[in-house]
């Protein structure tokens, strides 16, 4: 019983990577995320940022990176969708799935800018500015 159940949990895991991978490989947005993602990584270990910092940060990174992938996966069904389509309403509700998705991510990434400023902000104009 056991075994099963972790059998069935390594299978669920292997198609979240599989998902993960997809999303990497095929979204230029995803990768700039990353990238960005990596870039306040950094930031926080040469700043030293506190343990509340670390939980928002992480928790904005995460939110980003979770509304890019429902965002792919929205993008991947409407593209099935479209070629079963059976007139041209349907392509408008194609666009506004497709447009809300964007909308989402678009969100998510300027409130990553805005924490990143409030986290950030104060630390690099220290860095930055000769003290008095």
């Amino acid at each position: 019983m056991v075994v099963e159940r972790l059998a069935k949990h390594s299978i669920s895991f292997r198609y979240a990577f599989k998902g993960l991978y997809y999303a990497l490989k095929t979204q230029p947005n995803f990768s700039a995320h990353l990238f960005f993602a990596a870039v306040a990584v950094g930031l926080g270990l040469f700043f030293r940022i506190s343990r509340i910092e670390w939980l928002v940060l992480v928790l904005t990174i995460s939110a980003v990176f979770v509304v890019e992938m429902i965002n792919t996966a929205i993008e991947v069904v409407t593209d099935a969708l479209k070629e079963h389509k059976r007139n041209e309403r349907d392509d408008y509700y194609i666009m506004v799935a497709k447009d809300i998705g964007a909308g989402a991510v678009l969100i998510s990434a300027l409130a990553s800018v805005v924490v990143g400023l409030i986290v950030f902000g104060p630390k690099i104009l220290s860095f930055i500015t000769p003290s008095i």
